[in-house]
C-alpha cells in the first residue's frame, strides 16, 4: 500500500503502533490537529465573564476567602479551584475535539441564582450568598462554552461548590452525639461518669466538656472533600463513588466518637498528665490521619482504571477528524456574554435599592413596665444570653413578691452581615462558656395574653448550682416564633420587599430547682407581661414604621 494515500489519523496510529513510547506525544499533535475550531475566542470571552462576576460580586467572594483565612474549618477553600482546574486540564485532548458553542439554557438558572444571592445579601445568609456566586461562576461555562463542554467537565464544576465555607449549622448535633458516645463508653468501660450538662461532664479526676473543637465538623467536612475527590478518580461506577462518599460521611464521625473517648481515657488514666491541653488536638488530628489513610488504602483495593486518559484514543482522534469541526454553530459567544453580563450588574444594582430603603435611626428600648411586677438592672455577673452587635439590649431582673424573672430583649435593625439577629455566633449559651452549661433542652407551649405559642425551654446550671429555667423566641415587626429558618425567612422578606427589618430575640428566665416552681413564674410573667413587652417591641420601630 502506498503510504502517501493514507490519511492522517490512520497515519498517526500506525506511528504510534512502530514506535509505543512516543504513542502520548503523537495523540496531542494529532488531537491539536483536530481540535475542535473556536477555542480561543470562547476561552477569552468566559474569562472576561468570570473576571466580570467576581468583580460584581467581590465582597461575596472577599469574604469566602476570609473565612478560609481565619477558620481551620474551612482552609481547604483555598485548593478547591486549582484541583478543579487541575482536573479540568487532564481531560483537554478530550475536550478540545468539542466544539464550544455558546447555550441559552443555563441564563434562567443565572438569573435564579442572582436573585438567590440578593435574597441571600438582604437577609444576611452567607451560605446562600456564597452558594448563588459559585452558582454563577459554574453556569458562565455552559452558558459561553456550551452544554457538551460542561456534561464533560460536570465533577470539576461541581466539586467548586466545595469552596463555599458550609457545615458548621452541625456543630450542636454532633456535640450532642459525641458527648453521648464518650460518656456510654467510658461507662462501659468502667470509668464513673457524672453528666452535668449536655456537653459536660466529670469523671473521679477531672471535668471534661465538649466544645465545637471537638465536635469533629473539621474531620467530617475535610473528608467528605477529600473522600469525593477520591471516589471520582478512583471509580468509575456510579454505585462505587457514591459507596465511598457515603463511608468518607460515617468513618469520620464514628473516628471523632472514637478519638473523644480515648481523649478521656488518656487523660484519666495518666491523671490529667497528658491529653489535656494542646497535645490532645495534635493526638486527634495524628488519629484522624490515621483513620483517613485506612480508609483510603481500603478502598483502593476496589479501585477502577481510569477512563479519562491524558490523551484521547486514535479512534477519538479519527472521528474529530473526519468531522471536521462542522457541527452548527450556536449564536454567538459574545451576543451570550453579553446578556449574562448584563444580568450579573442587575442584583448588586438591587441590593442598593434594598438598601437604600433601610432605615438608619437609633433603635430605643424603653423600660418594660409589666403591671405587678418590679423592674431593676440586671447585677453583674448574672446569667447574660449571647447575642452579638445588636442596635439596643434591655436586660432587667423583674420582681412580684417571692418570684424574679430575668428578662432579656436584643434588638436588631438594619441587618447585615456585622449586625443579625440569627446567625451561629447568636446562641443562648456558648459551649465555651465557663460559667455556665446546659443541662437539659426542648420545646414548651407557652399562653401569651390568649395566644399559644411554642417557645424554646432550656435548663442551664452554674458552678455553684445555680439552675433557671429559660424560655427563649423571636419577635418579627410583631410576628412570633421560636424557629430560626422561620425567623430568618420573616428577616429576609420584610428586607427584600423594602419593609422595616426589626426584629428581636426576648428571653425571659427564672430559678429552677427545689420548692422552685420556674415553669408556672415564667408562664404567669409572660401571660400577663407580653402586652407590655410587645408594645416596647413595637415602639423601637419609631414613628411611621
Amino acid at each position: 500500500m502506498d503510504v502517501g494515500t493514507v490519511d492522517e489519523p490512520t497515519r498517526a496510529v500506525m506511528k504510534r503502533d512502530a514506535l509505543p513510547g512516543f504513542a502520548p506525544i503523537v495523540a496531542v499533535a494529532q488531537v491539536s490537529a483536530a481540535a475542535a475550531p473556536g477555542w480561543p475566542r470562547a476561552l477569552a470571552t468566559l474569562g472576561i465573564v468570570l473576571v466580570a462576576i467576581v468583580a460584581a460580586y467581590f465582597g461575596t467572594a472577599a469574604g469566602m476567602v476570609a473565612i478560609w483565612e481565619r477558620s481551620e474549618t474551612f482552609a481547604h477553600g483555598f485548593v478547591v479551584a486549582p484541583i478543579a482546574l487541575w482536573l479540568i486540564w487532564r481531560m483537554r485532548s478530550r475536550l478540545a475535539l468539542i466544539e464550544p458553542r455558546p447555550s441559552w439554557m443555563p441564563l434562567p438558572f443565572m438569573a435564579a441564582a442572582g436573585f438567590a444571592w440578593l435574597v441571600g445579601e438582604v437577609g444576611a445568609v452567607n451560605a446562600l450568598t456564597q452558594f448563588a456566586f459559585v452558582a454563577m461562576l459554574v453556569l458562565a461555562v455552559p452558558a459561553i462554552l456550551g452544554l457538551n463542554v460542561a456534561r464533560a467537565i460536570m465533577f470539576p464544576l461541581g466539586f467548586l461548590f466545595f469552596s463555599v465555607p458550609f457545615g458548621e449549622f452541625l456543630l450542636p448535633t454532633l456535640m450532642a452525639h459525641t458527648a453521648d458516645f464518650t460518656i456510654a463508653a467510658l461507662r462501659a468501660t468502667g470509668v464513673p461518669v457524672l453528666r452535668e450538662g449536655l456537653q459536660v461532664f466529670s469523671v473521679p479526676n477531672g471535668r471534661w466538656s465538649v466544645i465545637e473543637a471537638c465536635s469533629g465538623v473539621r474531620y467530617l467536612i475535610a473528608s467528605v472533600v477529600v473522600g469525593t475527590l477520591f471516589a471520582y478518580l478512583n471509580y468509575q461506577r456510579l454505585s462505587r463513588r457514591l459507596a465511598f462518599v457515603a463511608v468518607s460521611i460515617v468513618v469520620p464521625i464514628v473516628a471523632n466518637w472514637i478519638r473523644a473517648y480515648l481523649i478521656v481515657m488518656l487523660g484519666y488514666l495518666s491523671d490529667n498528665r497528658i491529653a489535656t491541653g494542646i497535645d490532645h488536638i495534635i493526638y486527634g488530628w495524628i488519629f484522624f490521619g490515621v483513620v483517613m489513610l485506612v480508609m483510603f488504602w481500603i478502598g483502593s483495593y476496589w479501585r477502577e482504571p481510569d477512563a479519562v486518559p491524558d490523551a484521547a484514543p486514535a479512534a477519538v482522534i479519527r472521528d474529530a477528524a473526519a468531522a471536521g469541526g462542522r457541527a452548527p454553530s450556536g449564536s454567538p459567544a459574545w451576543v451570550v456574554a453579553a446578556v449574562v453580563l448584563a444580568a450579573v450588574v442587575t442584583w448588586p444594582a438591587a441590593k442598593a435599592a434594598v438598601q437604600r430603603n433601610a432605615s438608619h435611626v437609633p433603635v430605643s428600648l424603653a423600660a418594660i413596665a409589666v403591671p405587678g411586677w418590679q423592674a431593676v438592672a440586671a447585677p453583674a455577673g448574672s446569667f447574660t444570653p449571647h447575642y452579638e452587635n445588636p442596635s439596643a439590649v434591655r436586660h432587667e431582673i423583674l420582681r412580684s413578691g417571692d418570684r424574679a424573672v430575668g428578662l432579656y430583649v436584643a434588638y436588631y435593625r438594619g441587618q447585615g452581615v456585622g449586625r443579625k439577629l440569627v446567625s451561629s455566633e447568636n446562641v443562648l449559651l456558648r459551649a465555651e462558656d465557663q460559667a455556665w452549661h446546659a443541662t437539659q433542652a426542648g420545646a414548651v407551649t407557652m399562653d401569651f395574653a390568649g395566644r399559644p405559642i411554642q417557645v424554646r425551654s432550656t435548663t442551664v446550671r452554674n458552678g455553684a448550682g445555680e439552675a433557671l429555667e429559660t424560655r427563649l423566641f423571636y419577635w418579627i415587626d410583631g410576628k412570633l416564633t421560636s424557629s430560626d429558618a422561620v425567623a430568618k425567612a420573616l428577616v429576609t422578606w420584610l428586607r427584600v420587599t423594602g419593609r422595616y427589618d426589626g426584629g428581636a430575640v426576648v428571653v425571659a428566665y427564672a430559678p429552677a430547682g427545689e420548692g422552685l416552681d420556674a415553669a408556672s413564674t415564667l408562664q404567669q410573667f409572660l401571660g400577663t407581661g407580653w402586652p407590655a413587652i410587645s408594645k416596647v417591641l413595637a415602639d423601637a420601630r419609631g414613628p411611621g414604621r
